[in-house]
C-alpha cells in the first residue's frame, strides 16, 4: 500500500516537474514575443506594421526605417542556401546509412556534426580568408569579364566582384546548415524496418532500387522536417553572415553585390543605436525575424505531424 501511494506521488511530482517545465518554456517564448513588439512599437506607430515591413529605406539622419530589404535579403540567402545544401546533407546521410561500412559512417557522420559545433565566427573567418579570394579570381572576375565582352546586360545583375557579398554569404550559410538538415536525413533512414529493405532485394531490387523506392518515401517526413529545420537555422545566422556579406542597405539586386539580413543588420547597428526610432526599428526587425522563424518551427512541426516517418509505406 506505501509503495503503491508513493509511485502515485512520484508519478504527480514528474508530471507536475514536466509541466512546470514546459510552460516556464513557453512562457518565455512569449515574453521575449512580448518585449520585442513593446520594444518596436514606437517604429510601428510611427510608420505603420505594414509600411514598415514593407519600406525600403533604412537611413539614420534622416529618420526612415523600412524592414523590407533585409526581410528579402534573408528570404532569399537562406532559400537559395537551402537550394545548395539539400543535395549534399541527403547524399551524406543516404552514404552514411545505407552505403558505408558501420565504421567509416560514423566517421562521416561525426565529421558532419562537427561542422554544426563549430562557432559561426570561425566560418566568418574561413569565408573572408579562404572563400571570398576564390570566389572573387575563380568564380566573380572571370563572369565579370565574360559579361563585359559578351553579354553587357549581365553586369547589372552579377554586380561588382569583390568577393564580399551575396554569393559568398550563401555558400557559408549553406556549408553551415548542411549537417542539420543531414542529421535528421540519417536518423530518418535509420528507422527504416529492415523488413522494408529485405523485401525489396527478395524481389530482385538492387541497393539503388531499394534507397528509392522504399527508404526515401517511408523517411520522408523527417528529411523534410530536417530541411525545415535547417531552414529556421539559417534564418537566424547572424557573425558569419554579417561578415560576408557586404550589409549594404538596400534590395539585394544582384548575384555578387552587397546586401543585409535582418540578423546582419541588428548585429550592425545594435551596439551603436542611441535610443530613440533607431532603436524601437532594430528590435522592430528582432520581432519580425521573431514572427518568421516561429512560422517556419510550425510548418516543421505540422510537417512532422503530417508527413511522420514511415508514411510513405501506405
Amino acid at each position: 500500500m506505501r509503495e503503491r501511494l508513493y509511485g502515485k506521488l512520484g508519478d504527480r511530482i514528474f508530471i507536475a516537474v514536466l509541466v512546470t517545465l514546459g510552460g516556464a518554456v513557453m512562457f518565455i517564448a512569449v515574453l521575449m514575443a512580448w518585449e520585442l513588439w513593446s520594444g518596436g512599437a514606437k517604429a510601428f506607430r510611427t510608420f505603420g506594421f505594414w509600411g514598415f515591413v514593407f519600406g525600403r529605406e533604412w537611413n539614420v539622419i534622416t529618420g526612415q526605417f523600412g524592414a523590407w530589404p533585409f526581410l528579402v535579403g534573408t528570404v532569399i540567402t537562406s532559400a537559395v542556401a537551402l537550394a545548395l545544401a539539400f543535395l549534399p546533407s541527403l547524399a551524406a546521410a543516404i552514404a552514411i546509412a545505407e552505403y558505408a561500412p558501420r565504421w567509416l559512417g560514423e566517421v562521416i557522420a561525426y565529421l558532419v556534426d562537427l561542422l554544426a559545433a563549430l562557432p559561426s565566427v570561425v566560418y566568418g573567418l574561413w569565408g573572408i580568408f579562404v572563400l571570398v579570394p576564390l570566389v572573387r579570381d575563380r568564380v566573380e572576375q572571370p563572369l565579370f569579364l565574360w559579361s563585359a565582352e559578351h553579354a553587357p546586360a549581365l553586369m547589372g545583375v552579377l554586380g561588382p566582384p569583390t568577393g564580399i557579398g551575396m554569393l559568398s554569404a550563401v555558400l557559408v550559410l549553406a556549408l553551415m546548415i548542411v549537417p542539420y538538415a543531414s542529421s535528421l536525413a540519417r536518423d530518418a533512414i535509420r528507422l527504416v524496418p529492415r523488413e522494408q529493405r529485405e523485401a525489396m532485394y527478395a524481389l530482385g531490387a538492387t541497393r539503388w532500387e531499394v534507397v528509392r523506392r522504399v527508404v526515401l518515401p517511408y523517411a520522408r517526413g523527417g528529411i523534410f522536417a530536417g530541411v525545415i529545420l535547417a531552414l529556421a537555422r539559417a534564418l537566424g545566422e547572424t557573425m558569419a553572415v554579417t561578415m560576408l556579406i557586404g550589409n549594404g542597405y538596400q534590395l539585394p539586386y544582384s548575384v555578387f553585390g552587397p546586401a543585409a539580413t535582418m540578423a546582419s543588420v541588428i548585429a550592425n547597428e545594435f551596439t551603436e543605436a542611441e535610443g530613440g526610432l533607431q532603436l524601437a526599428s532594430l528590435l522592430a526587425v528582432g520581432f519580425l525575424l521573431f514572427l518568421l522563424s516561429l512560422v517556419v518551427n510550425v510548418a516543421a512541426d505540422w510537417i512532422l505531424r503530417r508527413m511522420s516517418v514511415g508514411e510513405g509505406r501506405k
